[in-house]
Order: structure tokens, then sequence, then C-alpha cells
């Protein structure tokens, strides 16, 4: 165990290809939580000026625009955050966290409200004791808040580049033609797909062939979801040569 990583689980998917999460310590997810508690209270000062000036007008007004303003910023900071940024803050993300659903499925705004609304509960008594100890003696490093929205708070590592000799050997990435839409694609494919597709190419003589073509199916069309390319570009690409085209892009250092 370290200070970053409490341990790590392993998912697998249903065609066998198995990745690796480490989950986020106590220490470091406290840290992260301090960043966000500043930029909490931050915007809490803000709006506080305002409601001083309001208090001239209406007292009973301005109190209630403090209680109202103290729970959509402090709540809704996390969740709005978490929403755009799949699964981090601006606390998550300096310190290379992320939050990911604990099956390794794509995380939902369901997940991500129901995990910042508890937030409350986790704050009591004072101090985030409940939270703080259900992070210490939980397996997972979950808080109540992860418990019932079924997530996990994941350090994501940098990734070393893999050997691309292994994943595009002298072919020619079409997709490469169209740089804008590169870069769209980069921008919406998260880590854990991004490590699942690179896993797949990497391990494809491991896999089952039914397998195999089946997970390259899978990934190809939410990969052609996300951001379509022009037809002339993947016309005669096969499933699997489709997903070694987007992990070329997702993982091969620009030149």
């Amino acid at each position: 165990m370290s200070a970053l990583g409490a341990n790590s689980i392993t998912l697998q998917t249903p065609e066998g290809i198995r990745f690796r999460l480490i989950l986020a310590g106590p220490l470091v997810r406290m840290l992260a939580w301090l960043v966000d508690l500043s930029v909490i209270v931050a915007a809490l000062t803000t709006l506080g000026t305002l409601s001083t000036l309001l208090g001239y007008v209406s007292q009973d007004l301005a109190l209630a625009m403090g209680i109202l303003s103290y729970f959509v910023i402090s709540v809704g900071y996390g969740i709005v955050m978490e929403w755009l940024w799949r699964g981090q803050t601006l606390g998550k993300r300096l310190f290379r966290l992320r939050v990911v659903d604990e099956q390794g499925l794509a995380l939902s705004l369901h997940q991500i409200t129901m995990r910042n609304l508890l937030r409350v509960i986790d704050l009591l008594p004072g101090l985030y004791l409940v939270g703080g100890l259900s992070l210490v003696l939980s397996r997972r490093c979950q808080r109540l808040g992860d418990y019932a929205a079924a997530t996990l708070v994941t350090f994501q590592p940098r990734i070393l580049a893999p050997d691309f000799q292994l994943i595009m050997p002298d072919k020619y990435n079409s997709l490469r033609d169209h740089p804008h839409l590169c870069a769209r694609l980069i921008r919406k494919i998260s880590p854990e797909q991004a490590q699942i597709g690179l896993q797949t190419i990497l391990r494809r003589e491991e896999l089952d062939p039914t397998a195999r073509l089946e997970l390259c199916q899978r990934l190809a069309s939410d990969f052609k979801s996300m951001v379509p390319f022009p037809p002339e570009t993947t016309w005669g690409l096969s499933d699997e040569h489709y997903v070694r085209n987007v992990v070329d892009i997702l993982f091969q250092p620009k030149s």
C-alpha cells in the first residue's frame, strides 16, 4: 500500500480482457478534497458578499439565498465537474484521480448525483469523520457515497508508451488523415475504454477467435458512434483494424 494507491483490483470483460485499476488511498483522496473544498469556499465567499448586499433589501431573502447557494455549490460542484470531466473534479485532476463504476462500466449521471448527495452524510459529525472511517475500513477504499453509487475512486499513473510495432507494424493509419476528428476522438474516449482497446490489440492472439471478433466489433461500434469518420476513410477496414487505428491515435506520441 502506498500513499497514492490503497491497492488494486482486476476487472474482466465478458470477452476475457483483463485490466487493472489502482484504487486511490485515503491520503491522496483527502488532498484532492482539500483542493475542491478551497474552490467551493472561494465560490461561497463570493456569493456571501452578494448576500450581504442583498441583506440591505431583505434579511429573510438574504438568508434564503445563502442557504440555497451553499447547497447548490457544495453539492452541485461535484456533480457538474464529475459529469463534464468524466469522473474528475479540479482536485482529482491535479492528483490524477478519477471516479469509475465498480464494474468498469460507463459512469452514469445517476451514480455521480448519488455519491455527491451522500457526501452530506460522509461529512458528519464534522471534519469528514464518517467518510474518513469508511475509507480506512473499506477493502476498496470507498466512502458511503461510493457504496450507494457503486463507484470507485482510482489513481491513474502516467502510462508508458507501448511497443507500437505490436500495434501498427508498418501499417498505414487512414484515420490520421483527419487530425481534427482524431483530436475529438481522444477527448471523447475514456481512459478505461482506451485501456480495453490497447489490451485487446496487444493480447489479441491470446483470445478465443469468437471472443476476439465480438470484442473488436463492440469496440469498433462504440468508437465509430463517438466520432464518425468519412466513409472513404474507413472503407475496407475490418473491425480489428479500426480498433488498432484508434489505439494508435490514442497512444502513439505525436511526431
